[in-house]
Parts: C-alpha cells; sequence; structure tokens
C-alpha cells in the first residue's frame, strides 16, 4: 500500500510506537518519531511512496528523530537524528526536524551503499539518457533539476548518484527536491502547482524547503537508467544560456573528488568512474532564466540517441 491511504492518526501512531516503513528506491527504512512536523512531512512529501506493517518488513536503515531529552521538549526545543541506536550528528533545532530527517537519510546511503559509487549530484533523465549534474552549493544547481522534473524530465534524485558497480547504470532514488533560499520563489513562480512543504529557516543551510517528487518518477523508482551526459551547471545573473564542451580528463578529477566512496571503492572505484567517462558527453552550462535552461537540455535530450545498452 502507499503512505497515503494510511490515515492521520495510524501514521502517527506508527511513527511513534514500531515506526513506518517505507521503500525509497533500492533502500527500505522505518522511520521513528513523535514529532508532528516528521510526520506532516512523511504525508506531504512521501504519500506515493510504498508502506508496510513495520514489524513485518525487513530495512536497511533504522532512524529515529527525537527530542534528545525531557526538558528539551520545552526549553529550546531540539532534535536528534538516530541511527540503529547512535547519534551520527549534532541536535538542532526542532523546527529543522524534517530537513534533518532528509540530511540524515542522505548520509544513510553515503556511508553505506558501497554497492553503488555515489557522487554528489544530481541526476535527472529524459528519452531513455540520464544527465547527472555535479556542482558546489549556490550553482543553481536544485533549481535547475527541480525545474527539469516538472517539465518532464524523471528525477532520479537531487543529492545522490549512484552508479550500479556492476552493470554501470544509475540506480533511482527520486527522494524530495531540497530547494534552498531565493530557489524556493523561483519554483513556485515557475510551476504555482508545484507542492513546497513548509520552509524551515536559519538552518546551515539558509532557508529550506522540500518539493514533492513528481508520482511518475517515484512509480519508475525501481527503473534504472543509462548514463548520457555530466553537465555542470552554473547559475549567473544576467548571462546568456550556453552549453560548453568540457575535457573528460577534467570531469573525471571532479566526479572522483566528488564521490562520497571513491577512495572506499579502491580500483572499483576507478573501473566504474573511467566507464561512466568513456560512455558519456561532458558540458559546462551556465544559465540565468530556468525557462531557457529547460528548452536547452530539452533539445539536448531530443538531439541525443541513447547508446548503445551494456
Amino acid at each position: 500500500m502507499k503512505l497515503l491511504q494510511l490515515s492521520p492518526s495510524e501514521l502517527r501512531q506508527r511513527l511513534a510506537g514500531q515506526g513506518v516503513w517505507l521503500r525509497t528506491g533500492p533502500f527500505s527504512l522505518r522511520v521513528q518519531s513523535s514529532i508532528p512536523s516528521v510526520a506532516k512531512g512523511l504525508v506531504d512529501l512521501y504519500g506515493q511512496f510504498e508502506t508496510r506493517e513495520s514489524h513485518l518488513a525487513f530495512a536497511d536503515f533504522h532512524v529515529e528523530l527525537n527530542s534528545p531529552t525531557a526538558l528539551r521538549r520545552w526549553f529550546r526545543p531540539q532534535v536528534d537524528f538516530s541511527f540503529d541506536g547512535s547519534l551520527p550528528f549534532k541536535p538542532l533545532p526542532l523546527d529543522q526536524a524534517f530537513p534533518m530527517l532528509e540530511w540524515g537519510l542522505n548520509w544513510c546511503v553515503s556511508m553505506h551503499a558501497h554497492q553503488y559509487l555515489i557522487i554528489h549530484a544530481a541526476v535527472v533523465e529524459k528519452n531513455g539518457l540520464a544527465a547527472i549534474l555535479p556542482a558546489p552549493p549556490g550553482s543553481g544547481k536544485s533549481t535547475l533539476t527541480a525545474g527539469l522534473v516538472l517539465s518532464g524530465w524523471r528525477l532520479l534524485s537531487d543529492e545522490l548518484t549512484l552508479i550500479d558497480c556492476h552493470t554501470g547504470l544509475i540506480q533511482p532514488l527520486p527522494r524530495p527536491v531540497s530547494l534552498k533560499n531565493q530557489s524556493i520563489d523561483v519554483i513556485r513562480h515557475f510551476s504555482p502547482d508545484a507542492f513546497i512543504n513548509r520552509a524551515s529557516h536559519d538552518t546551515a543551510k539558509g532557508t529550506v524547503a522540500h518539493m514533492r517528487p513528481p508520482k511518475e518518477s517515484v512509480r519508475r523508482q525501481h527503473e534504472p537508467a543509462q548514463p548520457g551526459w555530466v553537465i555542470f551547471p552554473k547559475w549567473m545573473a544576467n548571462a546568456d544560456t550556453q552549453l560548453t564542451p568540457r575535457s573528460k580528463a577534467q570531469t573525471f578529477m571532479f566526479l572522483a573528488e566528488n564521490a562520497f566512496n571513491y577512495s572506499h571503492l579502491g580500483t572499483d572505484g576507478f573501473r566504474v568512474g573511467t566507464a561512466l567517462i568513456e560512455r558519456v558527453d561532458c558540458y559546462d552550462f551556465q544559465y540565468s532564466l530556468l525557462e531557457e535552461a529547460v528548452a536547452a537540455f530539452d533539445r539536448l535530450a531530443d538531439s541525443s540517441a541513447p547508446h548503445a545498452t551494456i
């Protein structure tokens, strides 16, 4: 069944008890929390995801979000993120409970899913080919990702590109898209029908909100994609929309440096990374207008025939 089929009271009861089981991409997780904003975030953003009775289903990740002490429920309320009973992070203000869940789940995957080469990059797909979008903070990556998936591209991930070490294909992980600061209003203006949850303010990343992943992307979350491009986006005020070829050697070095587990995988990391670079076209991309950026990506997808299947 889907999470949206649970009544609000049943969801809160499960969260506060044995937890809520969810399937997201190749991973299953069990979330426990008595914090109302966590329940609200799951209802608003994960309604299309599969759920089961938590005590009957295996979970890859067991996470819990609750106040660190009883006193903290009343005096400067805080929230802890617990993974298998350990606390990998310092407490955050209670208002940041749902963003902390999202950040914590990213950490769970990046630290433990070593069957994949995990690159810190968004990834979207159209016409059978995926575009990997690595970029440092402030580059407009998440804004561009949201604009693309609201314009017919399939969301594979907003943060983590998972390259299967055996097939070289990209495994989808289509969770909510994280939007920060001005990007929130940009996407609301770009697509008034897009669902964006309540913003959390004064986080380490500024003001943060999350956009619900498209229903079709969730439905196809077990369908891998073939890599087609690595594109480095950069938003620049008043810049012309421009796609410029980029050195494959330079691209490989950047991806290796921004892969969470490249060193952990050793020779497999090098093998998977070099095989990826051999298959894709590499570009730098600058833009100022989101509508023009989406149109440029659409032209690229429409003009590119899929590579041969592995």
